[in-house]
């Protein structure tokens, strides 16, 4: 046990090293300040995270209450953070990553070694997100043993010290930390700055069955979700746009997030979509609901911009979401405005709405387990666009054990003729007061535009 003034000193002396602003030493500095009032209020001396914990909690009004509720404020997380900083200082004399949102303040040397990490990766074919991840990953781990002696006295020792800051996080967190890590490792061993053994010093996530269950909706949850959301205003059209795609056609959301209009095929009815996660470029049915909720949102929902990405961000300065907005708050809001369980038990984002997907195909033989996205693409996606089309043509098949998709469930030219044109004339007329070299982009939307009136 630690004597709580000299915990606060270290703590403070670290954070002053690692770079944070005078403003949030601040606020920090008066958060424990209240804190050691309350020990002193309660007699005890040393550290204890139950005591601290329970200050948390007369602090924020009933913390535990309001987390179950999901009623926390910014204000009441940040006490909760004041607290775990602590404890993870007295734990590990580390100030972990589970608090910053940057990689710790590193020298000129130890940048560069990120940076040369980096462009490995590179070399090697990582795709871009794999390359950050890893890179920040391995910021975190320079900056830990900067603290003991840098990475040329790396041993098991520091590095099972390093693997214990880690507790908290999810399980398939810790094992994309600790391949991140393993893959440094190796390319710090390769380039001499590590011992060649240090790499199988790294522990493995055990791999459990019941952990990798994926959590998955009831189809009605799913459609009082979408119900839910408001889409009279513009974001609202935007949402529900994205989870369509997501829950109707099994795109991932980073997929969705890069969807440019190039990449629809109006006179086909289909989607097609570069996959970040394979590099591969798969083409999708457009179904009736999808493409109507697309075009609904480019026409009245959609803010004014040259951005090839379909989906944007509503709030200044407006443009494409990041990878890293993974849009999980998304389907959190609208599973509670439809008053549908939240459970901290099971994951409810993005891709739960594509597991659920994923377990129905199964359910009527379409899809296995391991090859859902393979099936999706060759087999139950192909058959209904092949009967989409047949249903045009006035000759609907359907196949067993599948859902019939008919002329009325995909979106054809007929369909958004009005639409479409009009929407494209919309955005073609800021066009015409700009530059020659500003309308270079928008090339092929005019393309489309002609496309849209001549193939119908």
């Amino acid at each position: 046990m630690v004597a709580l003034p000299v915990l606060v000193s270290g703590l403070e002396a670290e954070m002053i090293r690692l770079g944070y602003k005078d403003s949030t030493l601040a606020w920090y500095h008066g958060a424990r300040r209240r804190l050691q009032r309350y020990f002193t209020c309660r007699g005890v001396e040393e550290f204890s995270l139950e005591v601290a914990m329970e200050w948390v909690d007369e602090a924020c009004g009933g913390f535990f209450a309001k987390e179950q509720a999901g009623t926390l404020k910014q204000t009441d997380v940040y006490l909760f953070r004041v607290v775990q900083m602590l404890g993870d200082w007295e734990l590990h004399g580390a100030v972990v990553r589970h608090y910053a949102r940057t990689v710790s303040k590193l020298t000129d040397d130890e940048a560069a070694v990120a940076a040369r990490f980096r462009a490995w990766l590179l070399d090697n074919g990582r795709s871009v997100s794999t390359v950050r991840s890893y890179g920040t990953a391995a910021g975190e781990f320079i900056a830990f043993t900067g603290t003991r002696g840098g990475l040329a006295s790396c041993d098991a020792a520091m590095i099972g010290a390093f693997v214990a800051t880690l507790a908290g996080y999810q399980a398939k967190t810790v094992e994309q930390k600790l391949c991140a890590l393993r893959s440094f490792l190796r390319f710090a061993a390769g380039d001499g700055l590590a011992g060649t053994a240090t790499a199988e010093a790294v522990p493995a996530v055990p791999s459990r069955r019941q952990s990798r269950i994926p959590s998955v909706w009831d189809s009605g949850d799913v459609a009082r979700m979408l119900e839910a959301v408001d889409r009279g205003n513009p974001c609202g059209k935007r949402d529900y746009a994205i989870i369509l795609l997501v829950a109707r056609l099994g795109l991932r959301s980073i997929d969705v997030k890069r969807l440019e209009f190039s990449d629809f095929d109006w006179p086909g009815c289909r989607l097609s979509a570069a996959q970040a996660k394979t590099g591969n470029r798969i083409w999708l049915p457009l179904l009736k609901d999808v493409g109507w909720a697309v075009i609904d949102y480019v026409r009245n929902g959609r803010p004014a911009s040259y951005c090839p990405q379909v989906f944007l961000r509503h709030s200044a300065p407006v443009g494409p979401f990041s990878d890293q907005e993974h849009l999980h708050q998304m389907v959190v809001k609208y599973a509670r405005a439809a008053h549908v369980p939240v459970s901290e038990k099971r994951r409810r984002g993005m891709h739960s709405l594509r597991h659920t997907l994923a377990t129905r195909l199964k359910r009527r033989g379409v899809a296995s387990d391991a090859n859902f996205g393979r099936s999706r693409e060759d087999g139950a996606v192909r058959d209904a666009y092949r009967r989409s089309s047949a249903a045009r043509s006035g000759c609907s098949r359907e196949t067993p054990g599948q859902e019939a998709v008919t002329g009325q469930d995909c979106i054809g030219w007929e369909d958004v003729v009005s639409s479409s044109v009009a929407s494209t004339d919309r955005l073609m007329q800021p066009m015409q007061r700009q530059k020659p070299s500003t309308r270079t982009g928008m090339a092929s939307a005019r393309a489309a535009s002609r496309g849209i009136r001549q193939g119908w």
